[in-house]
Parts: structure tokens; C-alpha cells; sequence
């Protein structure tokens, strides 16, 4: 009786563990999506705000002074609620403010002037390379072999880009080309700064680590604006104060920490494939909002573009039985 009893929680044990685990990672799908969408939506607010001015420097300016605020909060709340904390020392700081510059400051800078030149929904699918620049980097400076299967990718990838570019190949526009450089060195740099930080993420955590360098990235924002324009340059109409503090509290914040928690809950691999979700989102809110509209080729050339990436993370993601290895990938797909 005893056993039948036993046997029959247990039985009713595993339907509610599974169930558990379930809504648990239907929760880090969920919000690596909302991510994706919110990061994505960026170029929309840029886009919008360059209807009512031209300058990226005082652009990105505001949207970090909105950004600060939310950013020591969440960092003080850490500090309070964490029960273990290394303590940062020389060479973190060092670190933090050298990562902050260059993932967060001159990749934000670089994309915000590309995006003077390019459509919303072009420069989102060539910021969408860096997963396939992380593996050439992670090559070259790093030592790590790239499998046949990256290989593939890098070539659908690229493809994609040629397709992507090819509507520009017979127009005169000096300007789209400059974009377009801007955008991928965008890439080029936030790449960088993935490969460098895995280190420091694994001894501050991954939601210190978005915080410390966020708030140093925004330091240098407001300090570029300081030097380089007049307080006068502030004088702008509402809508760009809101379309700022948008971006800041929708397409900055929450999702830089909405990704910290599905990163925990299912892993750098899947929110790597989720995140293909982003520049579909950007391409549609481009047509919707800004009326921007690709030809069947660019079309043709995203696809290959998402495809790509979808490969290198599906690469990482087959690879979760292995982990060093998988640790090592971890660090470098966000």
C-alpha cells in the first residue's frame, strides 16, 4: 500500500517538476524576445528623432543621461540583494571602463551615425552580423578553430550581405556606402568588446557587469557632448526628449537586463537564435512607421543574413553537452 502510495506521488511529481521547468524557460523565451523586439526598435526612435534634428552626439547624449538614473538603481539594488559579491578590484574598473567605451559607447556611437545614412531595417541586419564576426575573431586572436559548419554560415552570411548592398551597387549615393561602413564597424567593435568580456562577466555577474559598464559608456556620452556642443544644443523640441527617454527606458534598460535574466534561465545559445527576431522586427516597424522599403533582393539578402546566424547559434547550441566548450561560446553570443 505503502509503495503503491509512493509510487503514485512519485508519479505525480514529475508531470509538476516538468511543468515547473517548462513555465521556467517559457519565462527566458519570453523575455529574450521582448528583448530582441525592444533592442530593435532602437533604429525606429533614431530614425524618428532624426525628423526633428541631425546630431548623434547630443542624440546619444540624452538617451544615456535618461539611461543613468535606472542604471544606479538597478545597481544598488544588486548590491543590496546579493548575498555573494566580489569586490571589484584595480583591473576590474580598468576593465569595465575599457569594455564601456567600446561595446557600449563607440558601438552605439558608430551605428548612431550610420543611421543617418541607411534604412532602419538594412543597418539592423548588418549590426545582426557580429555573431558571425565573433567567430572570425575568436579565430584570429583567439586561436580557435573554425568548424566546417561556421564556415557555411560565414559564407551564407557575407552572401547575404553582397544582396543586401546590391541595391546600391548602380546609385550615386556616396552616403549610403558610409553608412553602411559605420553600421558594420558598429559590429566590428561590439564583437570586440563580447570576446573581451567574458572574463570580467564571470566575476561580477552578468547583471553588475551591464550596469558598471553602461554607466561608464554613459559618462562618455555626456562628456563627448560637453566638449564638442554648447548647452544650447539642448534646445530641441519635446518630441525628441520623448523619443530619447524612450529609447532609453524601452530600447536600452530593460532589455540589457531583460537578456541578464533569459541568459540565466536558457542559456547564450537559444537567446542567440531568439534574437533573430530583431531585425524582422526592425524591417517591419521600418515599413509600418517610416515607410521603408527593401527590394526582393535585400529581402532575399536578410534571410540569408538571419540564416547565417542562426547556424553559427544552432552550432552553439548542439554543442551544450560539451561544457568548456559551451562556456567558452556562452561568453561570446549575448
Amino acid at each position: 500500500m505503502i509503495a503503491a502510495v509512493k509510487n503514485k506521488n512519485e508519479e505525480g511529481a514529475v508531470p509538476a517538476t516538468r511543468a515547473t521547468s517548462a513555465t521556467y524557460n517559457l519565462i527566458g523565451v519570453a523575455l529574450a524576445a521582448i528583448a530582441a523586439i525592444a533592442f530593435s526598435l532602437r533604429a525606429i526612435f533614431v530614425k524618428l528623432a532624426y525628423e526633428d534634428m541631425s546630431d548623434p552626439i547630443t542624440l546619444l547624449a540624452l538617451r544615456m543621461i535618461f539611461s543613468l538614473p535606472f542604471l544606479a538603481v538597478a545597481a544598488a539594488i544588486h548590491r543590496r540583494t546579493s548575498t555573494v559579491t566580489a569586490p571589484i578590484t584595480r583591473r576590474d574598473a580598468l576593465a569595465l571602463a575599457a569594455l564601456g567605451f567600446i561595446g557600449y559607447y563607440l558601438s552605439s556611437f558608430l551605428d548612431m551615425i550610420g543611421l543617418q545614412y541607411v534604412a532602419a531595417g538594412i543597418g539592423r541586419l548588418l549590426l545582426f552580423l557580429y555573431p558571425t564576426i565573433v567567430v572570425i575573431i575568436s579565430a584570429l586572436v583567439l586561436g580557435k578553430r573554425i568548424s566546417r559548419r561556421e564556415v557555411a554560415a560565414l559564407v551564407i552570411t557575407y552572401a547575404g550581405v553582397g544582396l543586401i548592398l546590391s541595391g546600391q551597387y548602380d546609385k550615386p549615393n556616396a552616403n549610403f556606402w558610409l553608412g553602411a561602413a559605420l553600421v558594420m564597424s558598429s559590429a566590428v567593435t561590439f564583437s570586440i568588446y563580447l570576446v573581451g568580456s567574458g572574463e570580467v562577466v564571470a566575476r561580477l555577474g552578468s547583471i553588475r557587469f551591464t550596469a558598471y559598464a553602461t554607466a561608464a559608456a554613459s559618462v562618455y556620452c555626456i562628456l563627448q557632448f560637453l566638449l564638442l556642443r554648447p548647452l544650447s544644443a539642448l534646445a530641441l523640441p519635446l518630441r525628441v526628449y520623448e523619443l530619447a527617454f524612450a529609447m532609453a527606458l524601452f530600447s536600452t534598460v530593460m532589455p540589457l537586463f531583460m537578456v541578464a535574466e533569459a541568459l540565466r534561465r536558457i542559456g547564450a545559445s537559444r537567446v542567440a537564435m531568439i534574437s533573430s527576431l530583431g531585425p524582422a522586427a526592425t524591417v517591419i516597424s521600418g515599413y509600418l512607421g517610416l515607410d521603408e522599403r527593401m527590394t526582393a533582393l535585400q529581402t532575399a539578402g536578410g534571410i540569408l543574413v538571419v540564416s547565417g546566424v542562426l547556424i553559427v547559434a544552432s552550432h552553439v547550441r548542439r554543442l551544450d553537452g560539451n561544457k568548456p566548450a559551451t562556456r567558452a561560446l556562452d561568453r561570446r553570443v549575448p
